[in-house]
């Protein structure tokens, strides 16, 4: 998480535990003036109520606006609803992305079961209590003549088309940018496995949170290690599930959570938090090319530039993938797309566009919202993004078992659910109606495989 997610995530407890201790000498006096009963009761009530409705960290009111700005070759036209058909009175031929702007506000019950809008076989979902301009994504639809159903809210107002043309970029030469390995299958599995000429290059270990292999009667510092041998051996052979062969895959070998710390000190060598190694070399053993840090093995800042360079100049790719560095947060997705630029600003090679994605959200843990399987609405922009265009391939059912086998092969997807989380699971199951895939328990499994994958479209040098 980076700093403001934190700062969030520390107010959000904070006011939990106010609330709680607020609550402590009601309970007291109840327990003394009614029956001795009744708070053990109500607290256990009150933790299933929070388990089943307020356990969800949403660092906003589902009551705020989502602010976009759209490009200027974006054809935005006004759309209207005739007992509930969409009419759209302009030619949309060519235009693949297609983005309904509406305010929706959630009814009585949207404020416990989650509010969400049915139409063309698909579901969109949003935050209960929902009372704001929201986007539905179109995209893949015959919009004009529509059925748009809400279920657990309203649509209200006049609702407004943008629509966005796109070549597709899965016929140019693409490199993707992962910070970790899972990152590139999570974001772009349906994008890639499709792609004529593509390339991945992973830039950690991912290393780092290995208590589950300490079962295995590992020291801390040995399970780091054993995650960190695995997880890049995930980077290297799960692509070929997607028909990328380990010949266009790369292994950079930095550590978690350490790249912000480089980038503060570019000459200095930062090792790795848990594992104790700091010669990135030891999991660059089957690299297809030789890259600079081969030669003294330190994870330095200049180092990776150094080695994102080197890539670029082998693969040449026209598109780059990378972590949208204003909406997704964490530390290494901020670091990784910043060395990019650096690479690609020092580099003979020139990509020309930027494909940039979002594993990860400042402000909701739950993004795609709803079921598997469904599309994806936009994101929450509390505050507004620089207007990129947008680009929204569709997956079919296909697509989306082999995104979710992608997904299986990856070890850092596979452990089981803490108790806490299966117990939430199963609470918000029967009280909140939600559902979870059959495909694996990670709640990756439920947001990355959908009937979109979704790219903000930004030229070189913006």
């Amino acid at each position: 998480m980076n700093g403001r997610k934190q700062q969030l995530l520390k107010r959000h407890r904070r006011n939990k535990r106010i609330a709680l201790l607020g609550a402590l000498p009601v309970l007291v006096l109840l327990g003394v003036l009614v029956a001795w009963w009744l708070p053990p009761l109500l607290l256990v009530l009150g933790w299933v109520a929070h388990e089943a409705w307020f356990a969800d960290h949403l660092f906003y009111s589902p009551r705020d606006d989502y602010r976009y700005d759209f490009p200027a070759d974006c054809l935005s036209v006004p759309a209207r609803l005739e007992q509930g058909v969409l009419r759209v009175d302009a030619e949309l031929d060519g235009h693949d992305t297609l983005i309904l702007e509406l305010r929706l506000e959630a009814t009585w019950l949207g404020r416990w079961l989650d509010p969400h809008v049915l139409f063309g076989g698909d579901r969109q979902d949003f935050e209960r209590g929902v009372a704001g301009r929201r986007y539905l994504n179109l995209s893949g639809q015959k919009v004009d003549g529509l059925a748009l159903v809400p279920r657990f809210c309203r649509i209200h107002g006049e609702p407004r088309l943008h629509a966005m043309r796109n070549p597709d970029y899965a016929g140019q030469r693409l490199l993707i940018v992962a910070p970790h390995a899972d990152d590139a299958e999570l974001a772009a599995f349906g994008l890639y496995s499709r792609a004529a000429e593509v390339a991945i290059v992973t830039l950690t270990q991912g290393e780092i949170e290995a208590e589950h292999y300490q079962r295995l009667g590992l020291e801390k510092a040995a399970a780091a290690r054993l995650k960190g041998r695995l997880r890049a051996w995930d980077s290297l052979a799960a692509p070929l599930w997607g028909g990328v062969s380990q010949a266009r895959c790369v292994q950079l070998g930095y550590y978690c959570l350490q790249l912000p710390a480089m980038a503060a000190a570019p000459e200095q060598p930062f090792a790795s938090r848990e594992s104790g190694e700091s010669d990135i070399r030891s999991v660059r053993q089957y690299n297809p090319l030789t890259l600079p840090a081969d030669d003294d093995g330190l994870p330095t800042w200049r180092n990776l530039v150094a080695d994102l360079g080197a890539v670029l100049e082998h693969f040449r790719p026209e598109v780059v993938l990378t972590p949208h560095p204003e909406l997704d947060p964490h530390h290494d997705h901020v670091a990784s797309t910043q060395a990019l630029l650096e690479a690609v600003a020092a580099c003979a090679w020139q990509p020309q566009t930027l494909l940039l994605y979002a594993n990860h959200l400042h402000d909701n843990d739950r993004w795609p919202m709803g079921p598997a399987g469904n599309g994806i609405a936009l994101p929450p922009a509390i505050t507004a993004l620089p207007a990129d265009r947008l680009w929204s391939p569709v997956l079919d059912a296909e697509q989306q078992l082999d995104k979710a086998m992608a997904l299986a092969l990856q070890h850092d997807l596979q452990g089981p659910l803490p108790l806490k989380k299966r117990l939430r699971r199963s609470i918000q199951r029967l009280l909140a109606g939600r559902r979870w895939p059959a495909s694996g328990e990670d709640e990756f499994f439920r947001k990355a495989v959908r009937r979109h994958e979704l790219f903000w479209v930004r030229p070189i040098g913006r």
